[in-house]
């Protein structure tokens, strides 16, 4: 068992259907076994988003170390600083921007764990077709 994962030591990759992204994968299957959790930690560049997704049979928890952030989900909308977290229930159509001139970095839980697979993520046709 792994006990600390350092993010050095992880491959960074950048997310199917988010734009300026790049995560960390910290706690998750293959680092430390775990089975029912993941955590990753992202940075996303000014303009940078999660287009509008859900996640089946998906919780997902994001708290924001750094920057500002417009998140929505089921009909609500806010803004989100550092020390905020917001919370996006499983199947809930959700989405994540940045806002403002400097980088976003956001400490993401799934439970239980994605794997960035493509079976566990819908995406949303956002151009009304």
């Amino acid at each position: 068992m792994t006990l600390i994962v350092r993010m050095g030591d992880v491959t960074p990759y950048s997310p199917a259907n988010h734009h300026g992204t790049v995560n960390h994968r910290l706690i998750g299957p293959e680092t430390v076994g775990a089975r029912q959790v993941e955590m990753l930690h992202g940075t996303l560049q000014p303009g940078g988003s999660a287009l509008p997704h859900a996640h089946p049979g998906l919780e997902q928890i994001c708290y924001l170390l750094e920057g500002r952030a417009r998140v929505a989900c089921n009909g609500e909308e806010g803004e989100m600083g550092p020390g905020d977290a917001c919370f996006f229930p499983a199947d809930a159509e959700h989405l994540f921007q940045v806002i403002g001139d400097t980088p976003v970095r956001v400490l993401v839980i799934y439970a239980p764990p994605y794997g960035e697979n493509p079976d566990k993520v819908v995406r949303r046709n956002t151009h009304g077709g």
